[in-house]
């Protein structure tokens, strides 16, 4: 035996499949891929060209619902969308619903959940998770072990630097009117968040601001100030030449 493919699905001139895949109904594939060793693609998902994808990732999960989840719905979702020229690294786990933009990099065994969607040129790291309903942006970078809760927004370059939490539950888990209140990260545009920096449900860090490493950060930061401390307090402003616009970056 080596790999299975339904009837059903569409692979584009010149993907290649490796051993001991399974390929779905209906799912569709572009020209060039390049699909790894004991791969699942579930049904439907649909693939643009030139993507490779590594050993063991699984494409188009459906979610699980616990009796007691408190942010996963029973709602039909759209199959997974991927596009042209994203890599997908070893292990790497991509839910039914989410649409992830062209060269998309995730690397190995980084977690997206569905009801997400992924610009143009972003990086998710190792280990990585991003939770249901999520937003992030074009050309982030999220590095590795990062955890993104449901219910966040990250605009457009936002760095998000290894270890960084955060939470959606002032509720810590309990009390029915927890349910009313789930509420994520949001990061605006060019902010970073340093190394181990942890985030209370709905915090606002401000447009270009920088979060300094181990902060604690329970309140809104303004826009071009670095934050520091437990909890964090702006300090100073980000000095000129670290602001995005003045990095001479081109989007491509």
């Amino acid at each position: 035996m080596t790999s299975v493919v339904h009837p059903s699905a569409a692979l584009g001139a010149g993907t290649t499949v490796g051993e001991y895949c399974v390929i779905g109904a209906d799912v569709r594939v572009g020209t060039g891929c390049r699909i790894g060793h004991h791969v699942v693609i579930h049904d439907g998902t649909v693939i643009g060209n030139d993507v490779r994808v590594d050993d063991h990732a699984t494409l188009g999960k459906r979610p699980m619902k616990a009796a007691n989840s408190a942010t996963t719905s029973d709602q039909e979702l759209p199959p997974l969308s991927l596009g042209d020229t994203c890599i997908v690294g070893t292990g790497v786990v991509l839910y039914r619903g989410a649409r992830i933009d062209a060269r998309v990099l995730m690397a190995d065994l980084c977690t997206v959940r569905e009801n997400v969607t992924i610009g143009r040129g972003t990086i998710v790291g190792r280990g990585v998770t991003v939770e249901n309903v999520c937003t992030i942006g074009r050309y982030c970078k999220l590095e590795s072990e990062s955890y993104i809760t449901a219910h966040s927004t990250l605009e457009d370059r936002v760095f998000v630097a290894p270890g960084v939490l955060c939470s959606n539950d002032n509720f810590v888990g309990r009390t029915a009117e927890r349910f009313k209140h789930f509420k994520g990260l949001t990061v605006r545009k060019g902010a970073r968040l340093g190394v181990g920096t942890v985030y209370l449900p709905g915090v606002t860090i401000g447009e270009d601001a920088l979060v300094a490493a181990g902060s604690v950060v329970t309140r809104d930061l303004p826009a071009r100030m670095i934050a520091m401390g437990r909890p964090a307090k702006p300090w100073r402003p980000v000095a000129p030449e670290q602001l995005l616009e003045n990095q001479g970056w081109v989007d491509s």
